[in-house]
């Protein structure tokens, strides 16, 4: 009993000591935000003591317009606001040709610049594209939009100033042709990105794109080449770690370049198909990508059931798809049936103008476990019955978009009960959906976001219908909140900064 009655008066003591030991500790704190406040409302410029690093990372943390109101605080500011700075857009007109030196010198650690050129108006020359490449050294990403001024000795002479620093290059819009793109691609060697979109230099070119030999690029996107399927593709085939391929409205057959290509293609992940000639032939050599995970097919010319399933049977690993079959009924519940019995993974299925059924959907529904995103538009053959079926078995899914389709008032009472994990359904242009339902729903499942449009012409804002609740409701005497201006934010954020700053170095020193 002695050593048991002991023993509890050493732990009494111990706790006791702990507990004054945290109270001395949250009065130290007490009394340290007072002092930071006594020091706030004494008028004393505090982020005079704040590091140069500190001042940056506050900056980094407002958006760009606080930004630029705070860089013309002070010439501190203006100095440190200027080197934390890495991206930069500009206005590429011819304007500000002059101006460019003054700009980069400020700017000196730009990673990121947009020159961007409005379509009536005369824009940057060669000359300034020199300029930029001179005076930005660490440029890793570069977006030129209708630079008509630029031609391709300017693009030449700016690839070999910064080639081996640039990651990104993104040109639409712009009036060089395949010559400068060779340039880039030539001294670029560490070139990642490529985006080329309306470069009205290759309409009377025949010069063929011919990357380095050590060639790196991981995303190329092409659109809008009139006649540009034969200059690209020696592009294409030799780019062996291609992981996102982007075609849109080029002209031509691509079937047999899919063939001659897919060999090479076995790295590809994302493949994005808008508006080309395209059959089930070229779908077929698309299947050869076994590692595909992404796949968008938008508007193809031909393509049917037997084009989809060889989708389904050579890429498994389909995490997302997108079919725009564009009004074609060639494509159905065959195709779809194959991608829910090979593609398990499916997380996202967005569907337009294919009529999907009660054989596809519940064959989806039970094998597809993981799906979260489901968006089924313009289906004839998607009722109340099919979204009956997709509230019993998507229990994974999250958000559920509806557009044109004849469902009612009906089929929205089955997600009362139905697809738990859902956050937010969209449903446009469904005329036999009425408000009283939706209002019903939300009241059952409160967490839950409607979009409700049933305009058949005119597309409404998206707005969350929810019922009235007391948190909800501002009463008559509640405080006001206080709001400050972006250069006080900045200030009290920096003041603090600099007080903790002054409160290690007296630990250190102590």
């Amino acid at each position: 009993m002695g050593q048991a009655s002991s023993a509890a008066a050493c732990a009494h003591g111990v706790d006791h000591e702990e507990e004054e030991e945290e109270g001395e500790e949250q009065e130290e704190e007490k009394g340290e935000g007072e002092g930071v406040r006594s020091l706030l409302f004494s008028g004393m410029d505090l982020t005079v003591f704040a590091p140069d690093e500190c001042l940056a990372a506050v900056f980094q943390k407002l958006e760009l317009s606080d930004r630029r109101q705070c860089s013309l605080v002070c010439k501190r500011w203006y100095r440190v606001e200027g080197q934390a700075r890495q991206r930069l857009s500009l206005q590429a007109c011819v304007e500000i040709g002059l101006a460019l030196p003054a700009l980069l010198e400020r700017f000196q650690h730009i990673t990121k610049l947009t020159l961007k050129c409005d379509r009536k108006r005369c824009s940057i020359d060669d000359d300034a594209l020199c300029v930029v490449g001179r005076g930005c050294q660490q440029l890793r990403k570069l977006k030129l939009k209708a630079c008509k001024g630029l031609t391709d000795q300017g693009i030449d002479r700016f690839a070999k100033l910064c080639g081996s620093s640039l990651r990104k290059f993104s040109c639409g819009s712009c009036q060089f042709g395949p010559h400068g793109l060779n340039s880039i691609l030539q001294h670029c060697a560490n070139l990642e990105d490529l985006t080329v979109k309306r470069l009205k230099g290759f309409k009377d070119s025949s010069e063929f794109i011919l990357p380095n030999t050590s060639c790196s690029i991981r995303r190329l996107c092409l659109k809008d080449f009139p006649n540009g399927q034969l200059l690209v593709y020696p592009l294409i085939a030799q780019s062996k770690n291609l992981h996102t391929l982007m075609l849109s409205r080029i002209s031509g057959n691509w079937d047999l370049l899919f063939e001659s290509i897919s060999v090479h293609m076995a790295s590809l992940v994302e493949l994005h198909i808008e508006k080309v000639m395209l059959t089930d032939r070229g779908l077929q050599a698309v299947a050869c990508c076994t590692n595909l995970q992404v796949l968008y097919v938008v508007k193809p010319s031909e393509c049917t059931n037997k084009g989809l399933s060889a989708i389904a049977n050579g890429c498994p690993k389909l995490c997302k798809l997108h079919i725009d079959s564009w009004k074609n009924n060639q494509l159905g519940d065959e195709g779809l049936a194959t991608v829910a019995r090979n593609c398990k993974d499916l997380q996202e299925l967005v569907i337009i103008g294919l009529n999907a059924t009660m054989s596809s959907l519940s064959l989806l529904a039970s094998n597809c476990s993981s799906l979260e995103r489901l968006a089924i538009c313009t289906s004839d053959t998607f009722g109340d019955l099919e979204l009956s079926c997709i509230a019993d078995k998507c229990l994974a899914l999250k958000r559920l978009c509806i557009k044109g389709c004849p469902i009612s008032d009906r089929g929205m009472e089955a997600l009362v009960g139905g697809c738990p994990s859902l956050v937010k359904i969209k449903v446009k242009k469904c005329r036999a959906v009425t408000p009283a339902s939706v209002e019903w729903l939300l009241t059952n499942r409160v967490s839950l976001v409607v979009a409700l449009d049933t305009s058949p012409t005119t597309v409404a804002p998206e707005a969350q219908v929810r019922p009235v609740q007391e948190s909800n409701i501002v009463r008559e005497n509640a405080p006001v909140p206080l709001t400050r201006s972006p250069l006080a934010r900045a200030r009290f954020a920096m003041a603090v900064v600099a007080c903790t700053f002054m409160r290690w170095s007296a630990s250190n020193g102590s």
